[in-house]
């Protein structure tokens, strides 16, 4: 049996348990899991472990190892709810459910997410990083618009590219362990790294 259809086969199943580190398929001995890196301005980066969402999970055997087409590209999404992400969270419902930032006026200045654009996979890893290091400058960056200040909550990595969009695949997210308030004119750095573990 391969491994897409095992994986499957124990999604199906909901034979999986979900953990601050990830998914963990016990029965086949293996983990994936994600982590979001961010900065703003020149602060020291920070780290928040994700969620990967079943339906993210899905997407990822489908395109790996089945026959789904690969999309066009991935792109991040930044967040200003409070509720932390749910493994039934899907593209459909996160613009409502994570209360994503769509404006361009109260949000970042970009009219679309931005794409998340990964470097060749080292170490059973694949980031927009440089691969491997956790040097954001490398990553996303987007600048902050608002006429006061605004607070940003979490990231997450979908297959649509507007702000807003309810259709392709929410592959997961994280809810920052404290929120960030920024101010105009800051620049928020926006790294992304997925991993298969044993």
């Amino acid at each position: 049996m391969s491994l897409n259809k095992a994986l499957l086969g124990e999604l199906q199943k909901e034979r999986f348990d979900i953990t601050q580190n990830g998914l963990i398929f016990p029965a086949l001995s293996v983990g994936v899991q994600g982590e979001y890196f961010y900065r703003v301005n020149d602060e020291p980066v920070q780290t928040a472990k994700n969620l990967i969402t079943a339906e993210g999970l899905t997407h990822i055997l489908n395109v790996a190892m089945g026959t789904t087409p690969k999309p066009t590209a991935y792109y991040l999404a930044l967040f200003a709810g409070s509720a932390a992400p749910q493994s039934n969270w899907t593209a459909a419902n996160f613009a409502a459910v994570a209360n994503e930032l769509t404006s361009q006026a109260e949000g970042y200045t970009n009219a679309t997410r931005p794409v998340w654009t990964p470097s060749v996979a080292v170490n059973n890893s694949i980031d927009n990083m440089g691969g491997g290091g956790d040097d954001v400058s490398k990553a996303v960056k987007v600048t902050i618009a608002t006429a006061s200040q605004l607070n940003i909550t979490g990231a997450a990595l979908l297959t649509a590219p507007a702000k807003g969009a309810t259709t392709g695949a929410l592959i997961s997210a994280a809810k920052y362990p404290i929120a960030r308030t920024l101010q105009n004119g800051d620049v928020f750095y926006i790294g992304y790294r997925l991993s298969l573990t044993e």
